[in-house]
């Protein structure tokens, strides 16, 4: 899709092509159109950014909570959205084994009861090894910390999310 197509979509395709950028969350998708019109990829991508940035914080802890947890449930059942269950199965983790599931879900409980949200992370990414290893150091972060990294993360997916849409090259990452 290139950008004189993104700014003429009308707002219902642009809110289902672009709804789940930020993962369940199509009201940013709704309140960037209104942006409109885009220059380019790294205009429409400051647009989704600026949206997270301005939400006072439990509206961003709101946006982490729509993340699932990584290589949970959800992944097992095939429920994941369409991205989700992409970026997990290049990460790896659609089939991890017995004891790395259940240390993976211990983990994401125990990010969950720290933060308030799941761990974030940008799996496609990363290789299975190091994410548990990265949930393992994050957990011993301050809140506020992690609520800023785990945002950088969204924001890094919604890149990637973006430029999967409009079929750009990533190299700047």
């Amino acid at each position: 899709m290139n950008m004189e197509k993104v700014n003429s979509v009308d707002f219902g395709d642009f809110v289902e092509v672009f709804g789940n950028v930020i993962e369940r969350c199509p009201l940013a998708a709704a309140a960037v159109r209104s942006q409109r019109p885009f220059s380019d990829l790294e205009d429409l991508e400051k647009h989704f950014c600026t949206f997270i940035d301005a939400l006072p914080r439990s509206g961003q802890e709101g946006i982490l909570r729509c993340h699932p947890h990584l290589a949970g449930r959800e992944l097992q059942r095939g429920t994941l959205a369409a991205e989700s269950q992409r970026e997990q199965s290049a990460a790896g983790l659609q089939n991890p084994g017995t004891d790395e599931r259940r240390r993976l879900a211990k983990l994401n409980a125990q990010c969950r009861a720290r933060f308030g949200f799941p761990f974030v992370l940008v799996a496609r990414l990363r290789d299975p090894a190091v994410v548990a290893r990265e949930l393992e150091r994050r957990l011993r972060c301050p809140p506020a910390q992690e609520l800023r990294t785990a945002l950088g993360e969204v924001k890094t997916i919604g890149r990637l999310r973006l430029a999967d849409l409009l079929g750009a090259d990533c190299a700047r990452l």
